[in-house]
């Protein structure tokens, strides 16, 4: 009686399979082969492809140092400061089209209607154009009421909320000249 052939024992090995067939023998290959097969295919280059390989990785490295964005620059050395305004404040505010006091009646109206994200996302709007005003008592309702709604979320701005308004104040003088 003759055996049935299936479909891999034609094939010598399978790379992509768990279970391969050799000489109408099965092979199972294990994960940690399969890969040590895919990176000899890979350290199979010639002495100048490696070195090639370094030099690209150098510059890489290069690359990736850090650079200041302008309120990071503005804040300088205080930290505290800069991550309660770079959540907080909108680089522009200009280029929003609603009012604060409209966006504190639609995050109250949602609110109301029990739809909690979009009123959080509403009181974050009108806290951010409040920086921009520049009224921290506004700042300290709004990001207040957003943060009761969602407690999983702490805007840092409400620990020092007057020194964070102050120095968004200074950031917009400078870079939004009307």
């Amino acid at each position: 009686m003759k055996k049935k052939r299936g479909i891999f024992e034609r094939s010598k090995v399978n790379l992509y399979g768990m279970i391969a067939y050799k000489e109408n023998k099965p092979l199972k290959l294990t994960i940690a082969i399969l890969e040590r097969i895919k990176t000899r295919r890979v350290f199979n280059l010639g002495l100048l492809d490696r070195f090639r390989r370094k030099e690209k990785e150098q510059e890489i490295q290069v690359e990736s140092e850090k650079s200041l964005t302008e309120l990071e620059g503005f804040c300088g050395r205080d930290q505290e400061t800069y991550e309660a305004l770079s959540n907080a404040m909108f680089l522009d505010p200009r280029k929003i089209d609603v009012s604060m006091s409209a966006a504190a009646k639609e995050a109250k109206k949602l609110e109301k209607a029990k739809d909690f994200v979009r009123a959080r996302v509403w009181y974050e709007i009108a806290g951010g154009l409040a920086i921009y005003e520049g009224d921290a008592k506004k700042v300290i309702e709004y990001f207040g009421k957003s943060e009761k709604i969602s407690p999983e979320i702490k805007y840092p701005i409400l620990k020092k909320p007057k020194k964070a308004v102050a120095k968004a104040q200074e950031y917009y003088k400078k870079y939004l000249k009307d």
